[in-house]
């Protein structure tokens, strides 16, 4: 059975430029929420988390400097390594996004190669997916890694909602936070990596990407149709059916919960239509309360939030369920497993 295990991340958020510097703010709640420079349909400023750099940088070249860091971060970990024989899978929004920057599949990946003055294996890709892009870059990752003589893999992720297109679209639809509308999100950016390898026998301290599934939601957010649930609750039983495990097993679940009813209500009908034993809570962790909707970034966000919960003993359990959902009705799920010696 097919396996990965994360071996380093790296984050930049609006609440950290570092991965331990972001874990740290999310674990104690904070978050970066500010005013922006855009302005609503009611003339007020629209709030979100922006990611502080040394320069006002905007467009695709914000998003290679947030990423790029990154993707540093990882690779500080490997020593004397030739980054030619890893590839570099990167995720960025997908293609039917309201205010999508323009170059992002033609461009964005050289502009990160050059900004980090690095060129990465010709496996490299990017992943045009949004917020299930991550998982999908994974499976990716864990085909590559299996089918070649490659011993890493680095999978990232880099978006940004503070984009005037992207904001008057979904203020246009009552998706975002304001002053007239509880029901919505926060929007943010973020660049996030995860390091992987193929999982080793007698792992110490890895955590382990073991289970993952997809599944197609057809009453998606704004469908109008009725919400059962169905595409996670396949997405959920194709990562069980993979890791050999059962949502009775699972500690605690982390997911891209951004605010909005929805997943909460599509995340808590996927819980109950999948448990089957008497089980007590199964906590649930969503950070995009302190970060905002990033995204693309999430996936490798959450990973590293997931990682460095377990290896510094504050998780609650060793197994993890991850769940993501795009605007189009894609789903993704994982699950995670932490084998080695939990708090440092």
């Amino acid at each position: 059975m097919k396996s990965v295990s994360i071996i380093a991340s790296g984050m930049v958020t609006g609440v950290g430029l570092t991965a331990p510097s972001s874990c740290a703010a999310i674990r104690c709640g904070i978050n970066n929420f500010q005013e922006t420079r855009f302005v609503d349909n009611s003339g007020e400023w629209i709030t979100g988390s922006s990611v502080p750099l040394d320069s006002p940088w905007r467009g695709r070249k914000k998003l290679v400097k947030m990423v790029a860091p990154a993707i540093e971060e990882c690779m500080n970990t490997l020593k004397n390594e030739d980054f030619k024989k890893i590839p570099l899978l990167l995720c960025v929004a997908e293609k039917n996004r309201p205010g999508r920057l323009d170059g992002l599949d033609e461009c964005l990946l050289d502009e990160v190669q050059e900004e980090l003055k690095i060129c990465f294996h010709e496996k490299s890709a990017t992943i045009s997916h949004g917020q299930v892009g991550g998982v999908k870059a994974i499976e990716m990752a864990m085909d590559i890694l299996y089918q070649s003589q490659l011993a890493y893999c680095i999978v990232a992720g880099t978006d940004s909602f503070l984009v005037a297109g992207t904001l008057a679209a979904f203020e246009k639809k009552d998706r975002l936070l304001t002053e007239n509308n509880s029901d919505g999100f926060i929007p943010g950016e973020a660049g996030a990596a995860i390091l992987l390898c193929k999982t080793i026998q007698n792992p110490s301290k890895q955590l382990e990407i073991k289970g993952i599934g997809f599944g197609y939601e057809a009453a998606f957010v704004d469908s109008g149709e009725p919400l059962r649930a169905d595409g996670l609750v396949q997405a959920f039983k194709g990562a069980f059916s993979t890791s050999l495990l059962s949502m009775k097993d699972i500690n605690y679940r982390i997911f891209d919960a951004n605010g909005e009813q929805y997943k909460f209500k599509e995340g808590d009908l996927a819980v109950t239509r999948t448990l089957r034993d008497h089980k007590g809570t199964i906590d649930i962790w969503h950070p995009v309360d302190c970060v905002g909707e990033i995204g693309a970034a999430i996936v490798p966000c959450i990973l590293s939030i997931a990682d460095t919960a377990a290896r510094k003993g504050y998780s609650y359990g060793d197994n993890v369920l991850c769940h993501f959902g795009n605007d189009n009705g894609d789903r993704a799920v994982m699950i995670l497993i932490y084998s080695g010696n939990r708090g440092i």
